[in-house]
C-alpha cells in the first residue's frame, strides 16, 4: 500500500512538473550575432588587437635581441675570444634572457586577458539586461542562446533576436 502511494505521488509530481514546463514560453536568441554587431564590442576588438600588436612587438624586439647576442656568443666562442669561465658566464646570462622572455610571454598573455575581460564584460552584461527584459516583456520563460547552433528545432516566432538588437539600439 505504501509503494502504491508512494509511486502516485511521483506520478503526480511528474505531472505536475511537465504541465508547468509545457506552458512555458521559450524563446531564443543568436548571442554571437548580436555581437558581432555592437559597436562597442567593435571598438573593444580595436583596442584589444592595438595592445596586442604593442605587446608583440616588445617581444619580437627582445626575441631578435636575445637571437643576435646567441648569435655573437656563438662566434666569439668558434673564434676561441672567450675563456671556459667567460663562456659559462655568459651562456647564463642568455639562459636568464631567455626565462625573461617566457615570463614577458606569459604576462603578455595575461594582459590581453584581463584587458579582454574589462573591456566586453559590461557590454555582456548590458545585453543579458536587455535580454531579460525582452523575456520579461514579451512573457518568455527562457531564452535560449542559439550562437552554437544545437537547437534541433525552433519557430521563428520565438526568435528574441530583433527584439533585443532594438532594445541595445543597434537596428
Amino acid at each position: 500500500m505504501n509503494q502504491v502511494l508512494r509511486y502516485f505521488t511521483i506520478t503526480a509530481i511528474l505531472i505536475a512538473v511537465a504541465t508547468s514546463l509545457s506552458a512555458q514560453k521559450i524563446g531564443y536568441i543568436n548571442r554571437g550575432e548580436l555581437l558581432a554587431d555592437i559597436p562597442a564590442v567593435k571598438q573593444a576588438n580595436a583596442n584589444l588587437e592595438a595592445l596586442q600588436k604593442q605587446l608583440q612587438k616588445k617581444y619580437e624586439g627582445m626575441v631578435t635581441e636575445f637571437r643576435t647576442k646567441y648569435e655573437d656568443l656563438q662566434r666569439k666562442e668558434q673564434q676561441g675570444e672567450l675563456s671556459p669561465k667567460q663562456l659559462e658566464d655568459e651562456g647564463q646570462k642568455l639562459r636568464e634572457e631567455e626565462a625573461k622572455i617566457g615570463q614577458y610571454q606569459q604576462e603578455m598573455q595575461n594582459q590581453l586577458e584581463e584587458k579582454q575581460e574589462s573591456l566586453l564584460l559590461p557590454i555582456l552584461e548590458d545585453l543579458n539586461a536587455k535580454i531579460a527584459e525582452v523575456a520579461k516583456e514579451q512573457g518568455f520563460g527562457y531564452i535560449i542562446d542559439d550562437t552554437a547552433g544545437i537547437l534541433l528545432f525552433k519557430e521563428e516566432g520565438n526568435d528574441v533576436t530583433a527584439m533585443v538588437r532594438k532594445k541595445l539600439g543597434i537596428d
